[in-house]
């Protein structure tokens, strides 16, 4: 269902989108035998490529797609293939989506070290075809990402994290790649100045909104819907926005249990008291009111664009992702 969903959003593109998938699949292969297999398992995966749509589209409203939008989707794409590698390592997970993580297969080694490759490979393309401008955004990105990742891994550890710094986290951890997406797609087809900031804030509201949602998920969901148990944030120990609102709305005791329960460990039993005890102190409609109001923010950043559609298929994907079950 949300691959229907997507494609319908990607018509606009739709040629676009398979000219970059021949070009995706240039950029991947390699002369060495273990890397090309790799590189061919991960081409397998038939992935949503929300982030290179997000360029093409980004380049398409703010002027037409030219080649170098092409490399900067090819860019973005490789990054976030590369990410999702290292994460796997790094969760120690056999499965995404329920498909064979590469470090399942091949082993943490090879995993590294073809994430890695993806990432040189990325910064290569743009070094080839000049795109310094691409590589200021792009380096940038992958600082943010790369704190993101650890400023939660330490405010998890301490159990401390607070809205502000939960903003923080999913600002540079999940939006930034978003936002930079559109903004190399509006630099790829234009030199308007003022047409970039506005996809770059497009970008970082879907993102962001993106982000709430999928926490909330954890919350609503079912493991047959979003692919991944219910409840896994509260047994990896992270606080995420439904939760940071419920536990600021009752008592300090109230609190520091629910902060015990999820420190010690969650069994299913703890996990649904978790959970209940997140919608019945407001935490799910609160985060669904903040990503709406995100949402209204990436809608409102385009209104600058002219009308077409391009620009319709971008409102979709924004109601896309709020209204997303899984």
């Amino acid at each position: 269902m949300i691959k229907d969903q997507i494609s319908e959003i990607s018509q606009p593109i739709k040629s676009e989108l398979d000219i970059f998938n021949q070009h995706f699949k240039e950029a991947i292969r390699s002369k060495v035998g273990l890397v090309d297999l790799v590189a061919r398992y991960i081409i397998r995966q038939k992935g949503k490529k929300v982030r290179p749509l997000l360029v093409l589209l980004s380049a398409k409203i703010t002027g037409g797609i030219t080649e170098r939008s092409y490399r900067g989707a090819v860019l973005v794409e490789l990054l976030h293939t590369a990410t999702l590698v290292h994460d796997d390592v790094v969760d120690n997970a056999n499965k995404r989506r329920n498909v064979w993580s590469i470090n399942a297969l091949f082993k943490n080694k090879v995993a590294v070290l073809m994430g890695d490759y993806l990432l040189s490979r990325g910064l290569m393309i743009a070094v080839d075809g000049k795109d310094y401008d691409f590589l200021g955004v792009i380096t940038n990105t992958v600082k943010r990402m790369s704190e993101g990742e650890l400023l939660q891994i330490q405010k998890t550890r301490k159990l401390d994290i607070d809205e502000e710094t939960y903003f923080k986290v999913i600002s540079d951890k999940t939006a930034s790649l978003l936002e930079t997406c559109c903004e190399i797609g509006a630099m790829s087809a234009t030199d308007n100045v003022e047409y970039h900031k506005a996809m770059g804030t497009f970008g970082q509201s879907i993102g962001i909104a993106f982000q709430i949602r999928d926490d909330i998920l954890d919350y609503e969901g079912t493991m047959k819907l979003i692919g991944k148990p219910v409840g896994g944030d509260i047994k990896e120990k992270k606080i995420t926005l439904p939760l940071i609102h419920s536990l600021e709305n009752v008592s300090k005791k109230e609190a520091a249990y629910i902060r015990n329960i999820i420190k010690n460990g969650s069994n299913r039993e703890k996990v649904k008291e978790v959970t209940e005890f997140v919608r019945d102190n407001g935490g799910i409609k609160y985060a669904l009111e903040t990503a709406k109001q995100y949402s209204d923010k990436a809608k409102e950043a385009i209104k600058v664009l002219p009308d077409s559609q391009s620009k319709i298929a971008l409102e979709a994907l924004v109601d896309f992702v709020i209204d997303r079950k899984n």
